[in-house]
């Protein structure tokens, strides 16, 4: 299990602050892990529906969860 930082976006200022993680448990990619993940981080740190559209997740440390088992 690998932690993934999840952000909150401000668009208008083009800044993201950590608010948190969540963590990677799929050992292999099954094609939908990234939005997965998004999914799920957006269901526990969002407020509402209007309040997860700021909510994002790193896309590069959420690949690096399930590449480094592939290199052994």
């Amino acid at each position: 299990m690998r932690p993934v930082t999840v952000y909150r976006v401000d668009y208008l200022k083009k800044t993201r602050v950590p608010i948190g993680e969540i963590r990677e448990r799929r050992r292999t990619d099954r094609g939908g892990n990234l939005l997965d993940l998004l999914r799920l981080a957006r269901k526990i740190y969002g407020a509402g529906p209007e309040d997860a559209i700021h909510i994002a997740v790193d896309k590069r440390e959420a690949q690096r969860a399930w590449m480094k088992h592939l290199v052994a």
